[in-house]
């Protein structure tokens, strides 16, 4: 494993890092806004990505992508994160299970997204459904030609600009023993009959895209608009919660990174009892204990991205390990932001200031895409199954075939799911 950039790979930060500072320039501006921009500078801005090849970083190149590998993507996320207001929502990222639509569907909705002509939206969680997306009351019936699906769909990342949701609904069909629900994913078009945003909440961060509600009446979806098969909805889902935690992930260590550089430019500059208070000790310890955080997350956060690239990677760890990659370095970030916090002093619960908005925004990434507590099950779980084998890196499958019958008690390694 060699942790250099290659020539390549130090290009693309360079040009994130270059789009980034775009994108600082009208931080103020959202702030005051709450969050939202003008669109005029939202397309300017969308275009600046384009050009930059760091829009739809997850896309092929045969599909009008930039063809760039997960750890790659991480690299330009990690990048992203050191913008507030979240405005790294702007060079939009299709949700990655796009890809498993068929040529119809890849025409009709990911390619228009990708040149930057729709937007998506992922709608899994629920008012009694969050942590636990299989507990989700909405549901889809058969109807003549497609389904009509009936529910609640809470805090949809960007709905409020989405052309269309996906959305994850129990689909009703007859099994051997009755009728069962089978999670399955549906293209629902932003302006169907009985599709109604019906909320926008305001949250502690100002985002430049909201997280809306909305509810579904006897929504009509044709056959042809079921991403995968019927059934196949929570498998999918599963996919784009890792690929979304290990950029999370990159964008804390991003955001903690720019926190750790405004509070150590200012512990250098501020003076008090006569000296920078860069020389207190209180100050150094605390600015050192950010260093580390943002170190060892940097470091695992790359380690899990090549993993999830290399061939002889074991997918049913994965799951686990962007797990452990978003919670280790969501609460890191956390703690980095609230030490710089208290290094600014007054200053930085200033919303003028970037610690005071990175503080504030960098709070949801232990909530969103399942909160730091359902991590910890996920990882549990992987090592009760599997045993510390779970966090191994990859190997040839002949060493790993040595290896498997002591990773774990027999007992702990039936399930293989």
């Amino acid at each position: 494993m060699d942790f250099r950039y290659t020539p390549a790979q130090q290009d693309l930060k360079r040009r994130a890092a270059d789009y980034v500072k775009l994108l600082i320039q009208y931080e103020d501006q959202a702030e005051q806004a709450r969050g939202a921009l003008p669109k005029s500078i939202v397309r300017e801005l969308t275009l600046a990505a384009m050009d930059a090849g760091v829009y739809a970083i997850n896309m092929p190149v045969e599909w009008g992508g930039p063809g760039l590998s997960l750890l790659e993507q991480v690299i330009v996320e990690e990048e992203f994160g050191k913008a507030t207001n979240c405005l790294w929502d702007i060079p939009w990222r299709p949700s990655n299970v796009l890809a498993y639509g068929t040529p119809e569907q890849r025409e009709k909705y990911l390619l228009p997204i990708i040149r930057g002509e729709k937007f998506d939206a992922f709608a899994v969680t629920e008012p009694e459904a969050g942590s636990d997306p299989s507990s989700g009351v909405t549901v889809a019936t058969r109807t003549a030609g497609g389904w009509l699906l009936n529910g609640e769909k809470w805090f949809v990342t960007c709905g409020d600009i989405a052309d269309f949701l996906l959305v994850q609904a129990d689909a009703i069909v007859e099994g051997a023993q009755g009728p069962e629900k089978l999670a399955t994913l549906f293209f629902v078009d932003k302006n169907a009959p009985g599709l109604e945003m019906t909320r926008v909440p305001h949250f502690m961060h100002h985002a430049v895209n909201g997280h809306p509600e909305f509810t579904l009446t006897d929504v009509f979806v044709a056959d042809e608009d079921v991403l995968g098969d019927v059934g196949e909805g929570y498998e999918l889902t599963k996919e784009w919660f890792t690929d979304e935690r290990l950029m999370i992930a990159a964008r804390t260590v991003g955001a903690a990174e720019r926190a750790l550089s405004e509070a150590r430019d200012w512990a250098v500059r501020r003076q008090a009892f006569g000296q920078p208070i860069a020389e207190f000790q209180l100050i150094q310890g605390m600015l050192a204990d950010c260093a580390v955080d943002i170190a060892v997350n940097r470091a695992y956060t790359h380690q899990v991205a090549w993993e999830a690239d290399q061939p002889d990677t074991d997918r049913k760890t994965l799951h686990a390990k962007a797990s452990t990659a978003k919670l280790a370095a969501s609460e890191a970030a956390g703690r980095v932001a609230d030490r710089c916090v208290q290094i600014f002093g007054g200053r930085g619960y200033d919303s003028a200031f970037a610690v005071e908005r990175i503080f504030r925004e960098l709070r949801v990434d232990r909530i969103w895409e399942g909160t730091s507590e359902i991590q910890r099950v996920i990882i549990a779980n992987e090592l009760i199954k599997r045993g510390t084998r779970s966090l191994a890196l990859p190997r040839p499958a002949a060493a790993t075939d040595i290896t498997a019958a002591t990773a774990a008690p027999a007992s702990a390694t039936t399930n293989e799911d």
